[in-house]
């Protein structure tokens, strides 16, 4: 299906359902993502959007309904091959190794062999070519950090959730999804990420966003897809509602138009 703005979305879904026993977590939810946008995901709590996501990310496989990828039909088995795929997933616990370095963290599960018989036979790491790649990584993305050999655990919180960004943006073809980015952070170290998102929209991959802060919501979004009781209930722009008016929608307070 091609998007009003004449584009095929990026990602899209389309009547997803997903039932644990009695309890329907997604009920027919359809969703889309277009190229170059930040798609903010809201919904209150039991509204599905973890469960979309996790089935956009390839964590769990809809019991009914399609994902489309750039307009081709995709059926993630794991979270694996929705990387291979180009998809990036920074989700809220981070899923980053403390006790590694910097470096070691953004080529975690890739890391790259020294060239020639050392690396094929030997398997020997290539460190010196990862520490300047994620040095790369981190200038280009503008996260102050002293140096790549720096163990994350050292790390503030801000500084963790840019490794995870830059991670995320460092191996992302197609699109990244950030789970709850700032729900553990300060306003200072919130900024942070906020401005992190922007650069990744500015390397030109699309974001999907869920977050329960509306105001970072409303501050980063070109769209925000309402989720409630496990289906998309509305599409709105930051332009088109009110903050009220958004938080009123979802709770099912106002009917969605």
């Amino acid at each position: 299906m091609t998007s009003t703005d004449g584009h095929v979305p990026v990602l899209e879904a389309r009547g997803l359902v997903k039932r644990y026993g009695q309890v329907t977590a997604l009920d027919g939810t359809d969703f889309e993502l277009r190229p170059g946008e930040i798609l903010a995901v809201i919904g209150d709590n039991g509204a599905g959007k973890s469960t979309l996501i996790k089935a956009l990310a390839g964590a769990i496989a809809p019991d009914e309904g399609e994902i489309l990828l750039e307009g081709v039909p995709v059926h993630f088995k794991t979270p694996m091959e929705a990387r291979r795929l180009g998809i990036e997933t920074v989700y809220q616990d981070l899923a980053v190794a403390p006790a590694l370095d910097i470096a070691s963290n953004l080529f975690l599960g890739r890391e790259l062999r020294r060239r020639g018989p050392l690396g094929s036979v030997l398997r020997m790491l290539d460190k010196g070519r990862m520490r300047n790649e994620a040095a790369r990584q981190m200038a280009e993305l503008k996260i102050g950090i002293g140096s790549t050999t720096q163990a994350v655990e050292t790390l503030s919180g801000g500084q963790r959730q840019g490794v995870a960004v830059a991670r995320a943006a460092a191996w992302a073809r197609r699109l990244v999804i950030m789970d709850e980015p700032t729900a553990a952070l300060g306003v200072k170290e919130s900024g942070m990420v906020l401005d992190l998102i922007r650069r990744i929209k500015a390397r030109g991959l699309p974001v999907i966003l869920i977050s329960h802060n509306m105001p970072f919501v409303f501050e980063l979004a070109d769209r925000i897809h309402v989720q409630r009781l496990g289906r998309r209930i509305a599409v709105v722009t930051p332009q088109s509602h009110t903050m009220s008016e958004v938080v009123a929608i979802m709770t099912g307070a106002l009917a969605a138009t």
